[in-house]
């Protein structure tokens, strides 16, 4: 990624767009980093080996540039009504300044933007969007909160999340319609404390970082590509799927541990019916990870065996190993740490 200065340049500075943001103490002071943050990230996106880089680009920066004037103009009406002490019209400036947000980090319903600026981005810059870019807009939206407004922006982004998963054979666009499914688990952890999305978001950067980088070392864009790459090796595709299965959240994995937290947050708040349908749309993403997996797995095919000595000594390989034994073991070794302290 950073063969060229100009890219650990900008890469620097959206860095520090974000902690300018989250650090700030005005809404101008975070609108500026969310800024920076826009204008360093647009120069990354570029990639001569993608043609939709241009067009991702674009749309990135038009649908940002939006969020950010509708956030700006937000603020300033904000600070107009509050000599007013209007209860209704600062809950609506509440709710235009959350919806800047939610449209910032491609939440659904305003996720128009996010699948196809996902397909014009290389791995690298996919991850960027799908973790990092979604820290500052997630930490402003925690400062207007309004449950009703999020309940409904939670059961549109795990109903989108889920459905448009189903017919998709890029893995980009899958991996963006994973993103606003888990953008509604966030949400609903916030709802209940600032510490809780914090948790979920560790985990699933974490979880989107294993999985996106076997992606990216072994050039996988389509799923068709993925049932016949891995005939030389049986163990990373057996790790890659159970990556992606504790990505979608099944129990004995360590990607079931934040959703554990956030289901047992909503039962202390009596959402059970918001609970019933994420625990409902949720299982939707389970079916179209698992549909990848059973393929790849039941698929017959030939093995060489003379290409293992080659790959066990492959730096790569090893930390294929590594990130996919942390997924699939996380929630066994931090249940063995509970019990030893």
């Amino acid at each position: 990624m950073f063969k060229n200065s100009y890219k650990l340049l900008f890469f620097i500075t959206l860095m520090s767009g974000t902690l300018i943001t989250i650090s700030s103490t005005s809404w101008f002071g975070a609108w500026m980093g969310l800024e920076i943050n826009l204008l360093s990230f647009i120069p990354l996106m570029m990639n001569t080996n993608n043609l939709l880089s241009s067009e991702a680009s674009l749309k990135y920066f038009l649908t940002q540039a939006l969020a950010s004037s509708i956030l700006l103009f937000g603020v300033i009406f904000f600070f107009m009504l509050s000599n007013w002490s209007n209860p209704s019209l600062i809950t609506y400036t509440n709710l235009l300044i959350a919806s800047s947000l939610l449209l910032k980090s491609g939440a659904a319903p305003f996720h128009f933007w996010f699948p196809s600026v996902m397909e014009g981005l290389s791995w690298n810059n996919s991850l960027i969007l799908m973790t990092w870019q979604k820290i500052a807009p997630m930490i402003l939206l925690s400062y207007c909160l309004n449950t009703n407004f999020f309940i409904i922006v939670i059961i549109l982004s795990i109903f989108i999340g889920s459905l448009g998963g189903l017919n998709q054979t890029s893995l980009r666009k899958l991996m963006a319609f994973s993103s606003i499914n888990h953008l509604g688990w966030m949400v609903a952890g916030m709802m209940n404390s600032e510490n809780l999305w914090m948790i979920y978001f560790m985990f699933y950067s974490f979880l989107s970082m294993a999985i996106i980088f076997m992606f990216n070392n072994f050039k996988l864009f389509n799923i068709n590509q993925m049932f016949g790459l891995f005939n030389s090796n049986s163990i990373v595709k057996f790790l890659m799927f159970l990556s992606l299965l504790s990505l979608g959240g099944l129990p004995p994995f360590m990607g079931f541990l934040p959703k554990w937290l956030i289901i047992e947050s909503l039962i202390s708040m009596n959402m059970f019916f918001l609970l019933t349908l994420m625990v409902t749309f949720t299982l939707i993403t389970l079916f179209f990870y698992l549909r990848i997996c059973y393929a790849a797995f039941l698929l017959n095919h030939n093995e060489n065996n003379w290409t293992y000595s080659s790959f066990y000594f492959n730096k790569n390989y090893l930390v294929c190993l590594m990130f996919g034994f942390i997924s699939i073991s996380g929630l066994i070794m931090i249940n063995l740490l509970y019990w030893l302290l």
